[in-house]
């Protein structure tokens, strides 16, 4: 088992885990949302505060000028103003009755007043605002606060106060809630982070550890990730992974099963061609006998024997195709079709029954324009074609004609391989690309269509089966242009 605090890395190497795993960042996250909410509820409770203060001061002002009001029967003591504005924090205190007005102020004339504030009006954005005026304030402001006395709404009260108290009062009270706001998002969030690790984060490193583990050796069958009898999503997530983890342990299994096949199928191949050899240098002496039952028996052994040739052949070509090593490279297109041309008709003839002898002759028609440029492994797309009209000819074709043209984007050039023989069956049709079953004649491997197809799209192409009937068949390929290839290393 390896340590929980590291995990594998690409190359299959064991690397430490970073220390800011996914609980840390959701931790993190927790606390700085948590951090703007409680920034969202001081801003108005702030604001409030500073409203709240100036009401009060409201209140005690109020009290102070009925203290005076008492004492008018007899004789006000200055020093007692001067007491009474000390303590409810004012230079001056005006109070409108509906009769009278009634002011006190001490021995000294009130300082200017720089803002007026009246408390009846002003909405939510604007109490907010001048919040935040106050508390970026670095020098003091002279305010008149203009209120109504709390304990009697028909009194109107005016005093004249410094800003800075205020201010500090506002400061100490959001020093207040900052802490508080620390300590619920710690704890807010230290809960996150313990439910995170427990219902999240162990079995996602539980999970991860075992890719690690299932990629190093992917065919022992202990190393597939247990069963989870969660209900959640990350039990279904680890059904999942075991059921695919079990899938790509036995397609491996049987990948490995069919790569031994292949090198016995190869070796045996290897020896047969050699017994075939030898089989045909003896139908070659057996055909110098003029005896008439061995001439008209030799026609069906000579068939036999190249069928079982060509079956070898393709059989190790496919599964050379399985693992190509394309050389790309440009070249002219129209020369590659001539070549293949050529090689048909050089070839010897590829069916012979007791009735007719089909020659190696088929009218071949190169309409592919000399300036069109493709770029891939010359010798691998040779095989696209010859394979593509060799089961044209056997097929019973006489004319076969390649045409192509640029594609009007210009990034791949489009090949018609049109013939004229009987066409495609439509049991054929539906298994074309499959191995061993889309023949369409007896005797036939059905690998030639395979490899062609593999080898397409091994150079970034396509092929299709564009038309087929009574009088003919057109197969469609798309293949990569010179241009195309020529961009993308500009890009690079």
């Amino acid at each position: 088992m390896s340590d929980p605090e590291s995990e594998h890395n690409n190359s299959g190497e064991v690397a430490k885990r970073p220390a800011m795993g996914l609980s840390v960042r959701l931790m993190v996250l927790t606390i700085a949302f948590l951090m703007l909410a409680e920034f969202l509820i001081w801003t108005p409770s702030v604001s409030r505060f500073r409203k709240n203060y100036m009401e009060q001061h409201i209140a005690e002002a109020h009290l102070a000028m009925i203290a005076v009001e008492a004492l008018k029967s007899g004789t006000v003591d200055m020093d007692l103003e001067k007491e009474l504005l000390f303590y409810t924090g004012t230079y001056g205190i005006v109070l409108n009755l509906t009769d009278q007005r009634m002011l006190m102020v001490g021995d000294t004339m009130p300082p200017k007043v720089d803002v007026d504030v009246d408390l009846s009006k002003g909405t939510f954005l604007t109490w907010c605002m001048d919040a935040f005026e106050t508390l970026s304030q670095g020098e003091n402001r002279v305010l008149r606060v203009i209120g109504v006395s709390p304990k009697n709404p028909t009194i109107g009260v005016e005093l004249i106060m410094d800003e800075i108290p205020m201010r500090d009062a506002m400061i100490r009270f959001s020093w207040r809630i900052l802490g508080l706001s620390v300590v619920i998002s710690l704890f807010t969030a230290a809960l996150v982070y313990l439910s995170l690790q427990w219902l999240m984060v162990r079995p996602i490193r539980r999970i991860t550890r075992n890719l690690g583990h299932f990629r190093a050796m992917p065919e022992d069958a202990a190393r597939v990730i247990a069963e989870s009898r969660r209900t959640d999503e990350l039990g279904t997530a680890q059904r999942e992974l075991r059921g695919m983890q079990e899938d790509v342990r036995h397609a491996l299994g049987q990948k490995t099963r069919l790569a031994t096949l292949g090198a016995a199928v190869a070796r045996v191949n290897h020896d047969l061609r050699n017994t075939l050899a030898t089989a045909v240098l003896a139908s070659d002496r057996l055909a110098t006998i003029e005896d008439p039952e061995v001439q008209h028996v030799m026609p069906r052994l000579f068939n036999s024997i190249h069928r079982a040739v060509r079956l070898c052949s393709q059989t190790l070509d496919y599964v050379s195709a399985s693992d190509l090593n394309l050389r790309l490279e440009p070249f002219h297109l129209s020369e590659l079709v001539s070549e293949v041309g050529v090689t048909l008709r050089e070839e010897l003839p590829v069916m012979e029954t007791d009735a007719q002898r089909m020659t190696p002759d088929m009218n071949w028609l190169n309409q592919v324009p000399f300036e069109i440029t493709v770029v891939g492994d010359r010798y691998q797309l040779f095989r696209v074609f010859h394979n593509i009209a060799l089961n044209a000819r056997m097929a019973g074709a006489e004319n076969f004609s390649v045409v192509a043209a640029m594609r009007p984007d210009g990034k791949a050039v489009q090949v018609d391989l049109i013939d004229d023989g009987p066409g495609l069956p439509d049991a054929t049709r539906e298994q074309l690309f499959k191995p061993f079953a889309g023949s369409s004649r007896r005797g036939g491997t059905g690998l030639g269509l395979v490899i062609a197809h593999d080898i397409v799209i091994a150079h970034g192409g396509k092929v299709e089966l564009a038309s087929t009937g009574s009088d003919g068949t057109t197969f469609r390929l798309e293949l990569p242009a010179e241009e195309t290839v020529m961009t993308m290393e500009d890009d690079i």
